[in-house]
This record gives structure tokens, C-alpha cells and sequence, in this order.
């Protein structure tokens, strides 16, 4: 009991100490929520709590398994037989053993989004929904719709005609194939992500006796990041403890940001209604960044219409205010971050150390240009998984028809790498091999054309070899590679040599399972980042990301960029939940930072007429206190301009009456880029007033500056 007095401060002991009844956790970023998990884990086994009556559900594997491994160094114990990981994987454990109550055995696979598009595709040719001159929706679209309405608990027509009412005239085709969609996946023993959590809920729900053994073996439940829960999961909670009210939730409802995904913000409000005496303990001590950063964080949240009130502290001393920076447009903006990052690099902090968020994607296209421009490393989060790569799947094929031989999905798509075997032909092989009682045996007997005969028997005798039971997974892998590399190289002759490394990296994943069904299960509900930047020899790039990405991470120094109206909220973000979700992005993003923030926006943004328009800061940050950031370049500051001197002479320069566009209009500290008309691009080395100054614009809303007889000082590039 010394030792979590002493390591834990007051919050966190007395979450940790809290066993018995409801428990929610507001943990505020940065305040130590996964160090109590891990001493919660701890604690209840050391008060005699056995390990198999322990649940705790993440978000991701990697989360559970390194606060298991910390809890096992807590109390000598590696916590093995603890259960812990995502809702998917639990679902996919618990689905093996209890599946037959509802109707499923224990060998059926689990398709990712490519896998259900693809049947989707598949579906939508044989009920005759596509075609050249049909305009029904891709099968991307289709699947989100199924998906949405799903973790969004709406219906499938409800959630057309409010979020896409442009495709009310396909939502009677569009409920009918996913039908379909369901049929096949049953018909065919396949379960897709949504249905992992919806057929665990219909397990809870529907079977007593199910729900009691459940109820009864995990006695003590705990849910890292309640706040990205949807309404599914949060019952799936509420039924495993039915028996008991031993459930802790822990999450921050300032971090909620994911309702695109189906994540309801509400779970973690309402948490105290649905079980009732629930004790909330709010962890306010902040761990990871200054405290004037943090003042502006909690000037931020500090407006949300919902919350629960907390406000982050540090013991941290020092530490510079956060900074805003008005950039005349995202070209200008882009050069400020470039500038700045040079600048900490100088200070001795690393490129890794750094990162750049932006709400979406595209506003990073202007400084990812400026950064190759300078030749400066980066990497930007948010690309595909390893397992979503068109090779990788071809070659997980052979392996999942190893675990279901129905898989007709894989049978598909295997025979489609074969040469001759177009898209008719694989489906008439698999419709003949799916029916059969040995898939494997129909493919060796199925009267194959000349021209794929020997293709096929070599698929035949790979199977063959393949079921042999003495294998292992890693041998497995290494005789599919094998029959693989030719077909690989002929399909991809245009790449294959960098997507080898891919190959060589599923190797080396696969030689860490003695399983094959763990395994294949695993790069579907868990799959694994492509390794880009190790292969090509970097270990200090500048981090380029999402918001969303960037969720749960943080660095030594922070930019925010495209902070503009119109651009952040989204322009389609409504006042309401759409609104305030848009706020508790914004406090994500400034929260990851440790020692430096920079908060920027341009003040010209290109409209959809392909016309630049004057925009002013975002909404989010007009409402901050001025005294919680230090401004940079302030429009007030036009007053003061600068004066440029050509680098081409030692002596001054006196010009007539010239028009500084707009690269000039906001560059008016030392350092600065500048792009003139008459002295060039450079960077301004000296600052005076101009003898007059005056502000016009021209016909396209540009904004333009003249200086009359002005000293301008500029380094020549």
C-alpha cells in the first residue's frame, strides 16, 4: 500500500484503490490515465483478485498488451492469464467458443473494409446494379453506408436520407444488397468488423446462461477511452456486468472525436445514469506539457456547451506562451513552419521531436512542398496498413483458405493472380468448389482449359504441400512465398522490387506466431503499419498528421495549421454536436504538445471559383483570452513595416512609389521570406518604417501594400 501511496498522486490512488461499484475516470490529456490502468491492474491482484476475473478492453492491442506487461513488472507477475484487448479481439475470442449458440462455428474469418467491398463488387454485378451507364454508388460509399448505420444504431434509410439525400432514389437497391451482403457473409462463414460487436451483443442478449458465465468470470471490468465508444459497445458493458457493478471507464469527454466512426460522445456523459451511484474521479495533473500551454488549453474547452469541468495543472515551471501566427496565405504559412522548424532544430531539438497537425489531409499539400523544396525529411501519418496492400492480400488468401476452406472470398481472389483465369472463370471455379464437401479436392478434379491447366495443378500440389500438419506458420509462409514470387513479380513488374519489402515484413511478423488462425486474425483485427520510413533508412523525419492521427501521441514542439474560418470547423460543421466535436479537435491537437505550441492560419484562402478570398482566424481561437498566446505578425503590426536594402549594393536603395504584392503583406519580421516585384525573393534582413504607407486591393481581392520611398533590405536567394 506504500508503494502506490508513494508512485501515485491523490487522483490516481483513488481510482486505484476504488474495486468495488461503477467507476468513471475523467482523465484530462497527459494526466496519467494509462499509468492508472496499469496500477489498477496491479492493485486488485494484490488484494487477492484473480487474474481470470479481470477484463480490461482497449482500443488497441499493442495498448492492453503494454499495460499488462507494466502491471506484471508492478507485482512480479506477467499477468498472463488477465484478459485484455480491443472489443474485436475479445468478440472474436469469446464468438469461437460461444458462436454455435447463434448460429456460427468456430472457423469462420474475419473480412476487413478492402474484403467487404469486394464482395460488395461481386453482389452488386449479380443483382445487376452496375454497368457502364448506371450511376449507382461505388462499392466504397455502399459499405460506409452499411457500416455507418450500424455503429451509428440508425437505419440504413434514416442515415441515407439525412447524410446523403442525393441517393434517395437508390435506398430501396441499397437496402436490398445489404441483404445480400448478409447472406453471403452467413452462407459463407465470414464476419466483418461490425459484425464481431453486433453478434457479441445478440450473445449477451438472447442467451442467459451465456451472459450469467460471462458475468460471473469477469468480475472486475475496465474500458480505456470510454469516450470512443458507440452505443454497441456500451451495451456489450453494460451486459457483461449484469451480475455485478464492478466497472471502471476511463477516458477524457474533452478527447471525444470520432463520431464519423460512430463513436457516441454521450456514453461517457450518461455513464452515471446507466449504472447508478457511480463515483467520478477526475485526473487534473498534467504530466506532459507547460503550463501556459496548458492555461490555453483550458481556455479552449472552457466553451464547450457539455462537459465535465476540470482544469489541467503541471508542476512543470517554465515554458513560453503558445503562439499565433497570422500568414498572409498557406504558401506564407508553410514557409513560417519550415523557418520555425529550422529554428528548433538549431536549438537542438530533433526533426522525430516535431510535428505538424492539420485537420485534414490536403492542407498539408503547400508545406509538404516547401519541405521537399529543402530537401527536409518527413513522414505523413495516415497511409495504408500493411495488410491492405493488393500483394499482401493475395498471399494471406492462400492462408485463410487453410483455416476456412468456404472462404470463397480468397478462392476468388487467389485464382484471379493466375494467368488466363479472368474475373467469369474464377467465379465459375469457386461457385463449382464451394458447393463441394473438400473445396480442395473439387479445385484438383475441376476440368481445367489448356491454357491454365498448369497453373491450377500447381496451386493443386501447393495446397497439397500446405495441409500437411507437421508445418508450422512460419514454414507455411515460407512455402506460399515460394509458389508466390513468380505470379508476384508478373503481376506487380511495374514496383515488385519495393513491394518485396512488404513480403520480407509479413515474414518476419509471421515467424513470431505458432498459430495460424491467431495469426490471421490478428492482421485483420490489429494489422500492422507498413514499416516505409525504416526501409528507406530514416529514423528523423518531421511527423505530418492528421488531428485524428495524431490522437494519443505527442512531441517535444507542435504546429497547428489551416486555424482559418471556413477551414477549421469544417464549413459543413453545424452549431450543434457537429460544432462542438470540431472544438474538442482543436483541444486534441494543442494538447499533444510538451514545450512549444504554434497555432496558424492563413488570412487568403483559394475558393472553389479558384479565386482567393480574405478569411479571418477560426472561431475557436477568436474566443481564447489574448492573454493565453503571444502573437506573431499581428495585422496590427502593418504600421511598422520594414524597409529592404538590396544585397546587389552595400548602399541603400531609393525606389519610387512601387506595389509590394501580396508575399509581401504579412512578412515583416527579421528572417522573414519575401518575394518582390522589384528586389526579388529573399529574406529581410533589416526593419525601418516606410516614409508612407498605403493599403489597397485589386480587382481579384488581393490584398496590395505600397511603399513610397522605402529602404528595403533583402538577401538575395
Amino acid at each position: 500500500m506504500t508503494r502506490y501511496h508513494d508512485e501515485l498522486n491523490h487522483a490516481q490512488y483513488e481510482a486505484v484503490t476504488a474495486t468495488n461499484g461503477p467507476v468513471l475516470v475523467i482523465a484530462g490529456a497527459g494526466s496519467g490515465k494509462t499509468r492508472t490502468l496499469v496500477y489498477r491492474v496491479a492493485y486488485l491482484i494484490d488484494q487477492g483478485i484473480a487474474p481470470e476475473r479481470i477484463l480490461l478492453l482497449t482500443f488497441t492491442r499493442r495498448a492492453a498488451q503494454e499495460m499488462l506487461w507494466r502491471a506484471g513488472i508492478l507485482i512480479n507477475s506477467s499477468c498472463a492469464r488477465v484478459m485484455g484487448g480491443t472489443f474485436h479481439s475479445v468478440a472474436n475470442m469469446l464468438l469461437r467458443r460461444f458462436g454455435s449458440t447463434i448460429g456460427y462455428g468456430a472457423g469462420f474469418t474475419i473480412i476487413d473494409r478492402a474484403d467487404a467491398e469486394g464482395i460488395i463488387n461481386l453482389l452488386k454485378s449479380s443483382l445487376e446494379l452496375s454497368g457502364p451507364k448506371k450511376q449507382f454508388p461505388t462499392k466504397r460509399l455502399i459499405i460506409n453506408l452499411i457500416s455507418g448505420a450500424v455503429n451509428k444504431s440508425v437505419e440504413l434509410d434514416d442515415l441515407i436520407y439525412q447524410e446523403y439525400p442525393h441517393l434517395g432514389e437508390f435506398a430501396e437497391d441499397i437496402a436490398r444488397l445489404r441483404g445480400h451482403y448478409q447472406s453471403f457473409k452467413v452462407d459463407h462463414g465470414l464476419m466483418d468488423y461490425d459484425d464481431l460487436l453486433i453478434n457479441w451483443r445478440r450473445l449477451l442478449a438472447e442467451h442467459e446462461p451465456v451472459r450469467a458465465e460471462l458475468s460471473e468470470r469477469f468480475s472486475y471490468i475496465m474500458v480505456d477511452e470510454y469516450q470512443d465508444t458507440n452505443l454497441i459497445q456500451a451495451d456489450i458493458v453494460r451486459l457483461m456486468a449484469y451480475r455485478h457493478d464492478n466497472v471502471m471507464v476511463v477516458g477524457d469527454d474533452s478527447q471525444s472525436i470520432y463520431s464519423f466512426r460512430g463513436a457516441d460522445f454521450h456514453n461517457i456523459m450518461r455513464f452515471p445514469q446507466v449504472f447508478k451511484e457511480t463515483s467520478i474521479v477526475k485526473l487534473e495533473q498534467n504530466y506532459r506539457s507547460t503550463q501556459p500551454i496548458l492555461d490555453l488549453t483550458n481556455n479552449i474547452i472552457r466553451h464547450a456547451v457539455e462537459k465535465y469541468t476540470k482544469n489541467l495543472i503541471t508542476t512543470n515551471t517554465g515554458g513560453c506562451k503558445p503562439y499565433l501566427f497570422g500568414a498572409r496565405d498557406e504558401r506564407a504559412e508553410a514557409a513560417f513552419v519550415m523557418e520555425k522548424v529550422l529554428e528548433l532544430q538549431g536549438q537542438g531539438i530533433n526533426l522525430k521531436d516535431i510535428a505538424v497537425l492539420f485537420r485534414s489531409g490536403f492542407h498539408s499539400f503547400k508545406l509538404e512542398l516547401e519541405l521537399g523544396g529543402r530537401s527536409v525529411a518527413f513522414e505523413k501519418r495516415g497511409g495504408l496498413k500493411l495488410t491492405e496492400s493488393a500483394h499482401i492480400k493475395d498471399v494471406l488468401a492462400i492462408l485463410r483458405l487453410l483455416v476456412n476452406p468456404v472462404d470463397t472470398l480468397s478462392w476468388n481472389r487467389l485464382l484471379l493472380t493466375i494467368d488466363k483465369v479472368g474475373p467469369k472463370t474464377a467465379q465459375k471455379i469457386t461457385a463449382a468448389i464451394a458447393e463441394a464437401a473438400d473445396p480442395f479436392s473439387a479445385l484438383a478434379s475441376y476440368p481445367a482449359a489448356p491454357a491454365w491447366k498448369k497453373p491450377i495443378s500447381a496451386l493443386v500440389k501447393l495446397f497439397s504441400e500446405l495441409r500437411r500438419p507437421e508445418h508450422t506458420p512460419a514454414d507455411l509462409m515460407e512455402r506460399a512465398l515460394v509458389w508466390y514470387q513468380p505470379v508476384f513479380e508478373k503481376l506487380y513488374q511495374d514496383d515488385y522490387p519495393k513491394r518485396q519489402r512488404d513480403l520480407d515484413q509479413l515474414k518476419t511478423i509471421m515467424a513470431g506466431y505458432d498459430e495460424l488462425q491467431r495469426f490471421i486474425d490478428d492482421t485483420t483485427l490489429d494489422p500492422p503499419e507498413a514499416d516505409r520510413a525504416a526501409f528507406r533508412g530514416e529514423d528523423n523525419t518531421l511527423v505530418l498528421s492528421t488531428i485524428h492521427s495524431a490522437k494519443g501521441l505527442e512531441w517535444q514542439a507542435v504546429f497547428v495549421i489551416g486555424l482559418a474560418d471556413g477551414r477549421f470547423p469544417h464549413a459543413a460543421a453545424m452549431p450543434g454536436e457537429q460544432w462542438e466535436e470540431e472544438r474538442r479537435l482543436l483541444y486534441v491537437a494543442a494538447t499533444r504538445a510538451r514545450e512549444h505550441l504554434y497555432l496558424c492560419y492563413p488570412r487568403e484562402l483559394m475558393g472553389n471559383d479558384r479565386r482567393f478570398k480574405r478569411v479571418g482566424m477560426s472561431p475557436f481561437l477568436s474566443e481564447l483570452s489574448p492573454s493565453c498566446y503571444e502573437r506573431i505578425e499581428s495585422p496590427q503590426q502593418i504600421d511598422s513595416m520594414f524597409t529592404i536594402e538590396s544585397s546587389f549594393s552595400q548602399e541603400p536603395v531609393s525606389t519610387p512609389k512601387k506595389t509590394a504584392r501580396r508575399h509581401v503583406l504579412d512578412d515583416f519580421s527579421r528572417g522573414a521570406r519575401v518575394d518582390h516585384p522589384f528586389f526579388g525573393v529573399g529574406s529581410v534582413q533589416r526593419l525601418s518604417p516606410p516614409k508612407s504607407l498605403e493599403v489597397s486591393f485589386d480587382r481579384h481581392g488581393i490584398k496590395l501594400l505600397h511603399l513610397d520611398y522605402a529602404k528595403l533590405t533583402i538577401l538575395d536567394d
